[in-house]
């Protein structure tokens, strides 16, 4: 079912550029001007667009400059991290300007893999927040499952939690039961651009959450297990079952699914009320302390924008960051099934 989110609306002028404006990054592929439009309130994600597309596309921008920090603080709660600052091109990405052109950046982590390109989404700005998250959860994965496709479907899998599907037409897992269902689960593609792979990896982990193991908990147990883990390491290290079962469980699952796989969450875990139920212990730090800042703010009587201020001192973190592993910086594209995401004349590989 599409649950795609309609854009919100804020029918704001474009912002007009200041000589103190920020300088934009290089990006991984973008060469034309970037006008800055804006920061979000915690300061971690700067916003820019190509002006040359106008009205439409500066929409988008700003939208995402306004929801960036519900990302961003999302994120954090699936991974269990604080993510660091990251800089944002809306553009004609591919010549695209409805999100299919997906997004891309250099690397998975917050080093050289923090300038992030994001599609335009006329007229649907939920679109570009989940292109966004996509790219952003991979920068949260510490140079981990980097160009892998198991760190694809992940990234995937964050963007449709955070943008409630806005992204349902990405999907890869009926390619992958189409092409009969080859084994990416007893072992992993050194790619992020293959549809089979990523299509089994979106259909596993639907089949996970819907066992009750939501996104925070499946996503730092991926990240662990590294570029070689596999998504049968994933299942006994969730349930505590061998990993030598992972794959005929999974597909007992389907067969007896009504409908088959038919999109990428076939076993309905998006609907799971576990999904995303439990914060973690760094967010909740973050929310007690904010809730702290304002509470003491407000009983000493302080202006708007000291209680602001404030806020932002809070959203800090405030305890070492961990150091961040490196991945050789190239392209990690985000990509739909029908523009790259499927060698076609591939040799599948079968159980």
């Amino acid at each position: 079912m599409n649950h795609r989110i309609k854009a919100n609306h804020t029918q704001k002028k474009p912002v007009a550029i200041h000589r103190d404006d920020p300088v934009a990054p290089a990006w991984p592929s973008y060469q034309g001007t970037s006008q800055y439009v804006g920061t979000s309130p915690s300061g971690r994600v700067t916003v820019y667009v190509d002006p040359s597309l106008g009205a439409q596309a500066q929409q988008n921008a700003q939208d995402l400059v306004n929801d960036a920090d519900r990302v961003a603080t999302a994120n954090d709660g699936i991974f269990g991290t604080t993510g660091g600052p990251v800089s944002v091109i809306v553009f004609a990405l591919g010549g695209n300007t409805d999100g299919t052109g997906g997004a891309d950046h250099a690397s998975c982590d917050y080093v050289t893999g923090n300038a992030i390109e994001v599609d335009a989404s006329y007229g649907n700005s939920a679109r570009v927040s989940g292109l966004f998250e996509a790219e952003l959860s991979e920068c949260s994965m510490n140079g981990n499952l980097c160009g892998e496709s198991t760190g694809e479907a992940l990234s995937r899998w964050c963007a449709t939690v955070i943008s409630n599907n806005a992204l349902v037409d990405f999907a890869t897992a009926p390619q992958w039961a189409q092409d009969n269902m080859p084994n990416w689960v007893d072992q992993t593609e050194n790619t992020d651009q293959d549809g089979d792979s990523i299509g089994c990896g979106m259909a596993f982990i639907s089949w996970l959450l819907s066992q009750g193991y939501g996104l925070e908990k499946i996503a730092p147990a991926m990240v662990n297990l590294g570029d070689s883990g596999t998504l049968a390491q994933l299942y006994a290290n969730l349930t505590g079952d061998s990993a030598s079962n992972a794959w005929q469980n999974f597909q007992t699952a389907i067969q007896n699914l009504p409908n088959g796989v038919t999109n990428d969450d076939p076993f309905g875990g998006l609907a799971q009320p576990m999904q995303m139920a439990h914060i973690a212990p760094q967010t909740a730090e973050v929310v007690g302390r904010i809730f702290a800042s304002i509470v003491a703010d407000l009983s000493a009587g302080r202006q708007p924008e000291q209680v602001m201020a404030n806020v932002r001192a809070a959203m800090a973190p405030a305890s070492r960051p961990v150091a961040p592993a490196l991945c050789s910086p190239k392209s990690h594209r985000l990509v739909r099934g029908d523009k790259g995401g499927h060698r076609a004349g591939k040799t599948s590989k079968t159980a």
